[in-house]
């Protein structure tokens, strides 16, 4: 049976919501796996789920982004932001935005276009790439979550909590890691780790 319009409607913004809302957010491929389950699975039907939520997702960090910048005068002083945009201006850049936008599980990827926001970064590239990341992280998550994975696990999970409660939980908790997160001196950080990696470096005679 193939999706509706409408599931396919509340799949894109629920996959939007969750990756507009910084540090917090459902887990949406699970909850797009849940649509296939219910819908039947074809060829089809997955391939659209997987770039519909894609979409969805790379659009709520253009919210994140837009967050960024429209608080740059407080978060263009942070250290960690300096750090951030910095890093988005190398060569390697475009890798950390792939990287942190397919890790499953964690919200990295709020903490680079928050930053990218109030650095005012380019923002074409690192679309591009979130895109394509999201499109593979999707692929990927809800294919393993289709084949049965969540059958390891007991039906409230191993913390005894349902799947909701867990997902709230881990959301508050990456809420408070976020904002810790930037009230680091991620500048000073770096800074100490080269150092000890001079002071450890032998020395050639």
């Amino acid at each position: 049976m193939a999706l509706g319009l409408f599931s396919i409607l509340i799949l894109f913004l629920v996959s939007l919501g969750s990756n507009a809302t910084p540090f917090f957010g459902a887990s949406y491929t699970l909850i797009a796996t849940t649509a296939l389950l219910a819908d039947g699975f074809s060829v089809g039907s997955f391939v659209l789920i997987v770039f519909v939520t894609a979409a969805g997702a790379s659009l709520g960090k253009l919210v994140i982004y837009a967050g960024g910048k429209g608080f740059r005068g407080k978060l263009g002083q942070n250290k960690t932001v300096m750090v951030l945009g910095r890093m988005l201006e190398r060569k390697t850049g475009l890798a950390v935005v792939f990287v942190t936008a397919l890790i499953p599980g964690l919200p990295l990827d709020d903490y680079v276009y928050l930053g990218a926001g109030a650095s005012s970064s380019r923002l074409t590239g690192m679309f591009i790439i979130t895109f394509f990341a999201k499109v593979l992280k999707s692929f990927l998550e809800i294919g393993v979550e289709y084949a049965g994975l969540g059958r390891l696990y007991t039906a409230t999970g191993l913390t005894g909590l349902s799947r909701l409660e867990t997902s709230i939980l881990l959301s508050a908790v990456f809420l408070i890691v976020g904002i810790a997160f930037y009230k680091i001196d991620l500048e000073k950080v770096v800074s100490r780790l080269r150092h000890r990696y001079s002071a450890e470096k032998p020395t050639v005679e």
